[in-house]
This record gives C-alpha cells, structure tokens and sequence, in this order.
C-alpha cells in the first residue's frame, strides 16, 4: 500500500530544497559548504524582503502620504518572489557541498547543475596538492604544469584552514607510501 504523506510534509517539500543525500559512512570524508557565499544571499533577502514589505505596505494604506505608490502593490509581491527565490538559493548553498575529501579523491560542484557537472579528481591522479592565494590546487604532473584550480572564497576563512590541513595530510600520506 502506497504511504501518504500530511499535507504539512508535501508543502514543506515543496517550498524548501531537498538536503543531501544520506551519506554510508560520512566519518571518512569532509565536506566544505558554500557557507560564505550563503550569507550574501541571506543578506540580499532581507533587504529585499524589507524593501518589499515596505513598498507593499505604503502601497495598500490610505495614508494620502504616498499618493504615487498606489498602484505598485505588484512589485512588493514580485520582490515576495525574489526574496523567496534567494532563500531557497542561500539554503541550498548552506547545505550543499561546494568540495568533499573522500578516501578516494577531490569532488568538486559547480555552483550551476552541480549532479551533471560534478568534477571527482582522484588521489592516484595528483602529484601534489596545496591550498595557497585562496584556491585549491590541484596538480597532475610533478611539474605543475596541468591540473585544477578551485576557489575557496565560497568556504569560509575559518574552513579554509581546515581545508589547507586536511589536503597536506593527505599528500603527506601518499608521498609516505611512495616512499
């Protein structure tokens, strides 16, 4: 028999993003946030949410102090939308990976279609790898001459430290068992 779920639970499903998905053993690996650019996006609803709520108030009212805004109800509305839109979007950077350290290697989301553009870079394919100018960098000769570069200005200050440790632990191991 089909399960139903409350009409509370459908709205919600509707309204929020889904989260990431259940991880099998999410102690062997580290994900890293969009977590800074999140905060933009929050800051930008709130004044518009705040610019919304204030041109849709001043446009219904009958103070005869705004004559002019009368008829722009509407765009307090659209502004509704678009404070929504950022939400969902301040959201979805919040709880989405932007880089995930796995036992296997790097896997890096692109902020646009990120299941279909999704880059993995395994350990085996790096001669070294550093965290330096505020950028991931991943090379693939010992020449540093082709690789990937990925910014970090999305993850915090504070991560990107813990990010910086995690990626020289890493190649430290793999150089000791080079060696």
């Amino acid at each position: 028999m089909e399960e139903t779920k409350p009409d509370r639970q459908k709205v919600r499903d509707a309204v929020l993003p889904r989260g990431p998905k259940a991880v099998a053993e999410p102690e062997k690996e580290l994900r890293f946030t969009r977590a800074r650019q999140a905060g933009v996006f929050y800051g930008l609803a709130a004044v518009i949410l705040t610019a919304g709520m204030t041109l849709l108030a001043l446009s219904i009212q009958n103070w005869g102090l705004v004559a002019l805004l009368k008829a722009w109800w509407w765009l307090g509305l659209l502004a509704l939308l678009v404070c929504f839109g950022l939400l969902r979007l301040a959201i979805g950077c919040t709880r989405h990976a932007y880089i995930i350290l796995s036992p296997l290697g790097v896997e890096i989301f692109p902020f646009f279609r990120a299941k279909k553009n999704l880059q993995v870079i395994y350990w085996s394919q790096l001669a070294d790898a550093e965290v330096k100018d505020g950028q991931l960098l991943l090379h693939f000769t010992a020449e540093k001459s082709s690789g990937v570069i990925a910014s970090l200005k999305p993850i915090p200050a504070g991560r990107r430290v813990l990010l910086e440790k995690a990626v020289a632990g890493v190649m430290k191991n793999q150089q000791a068992e080079v060696d």
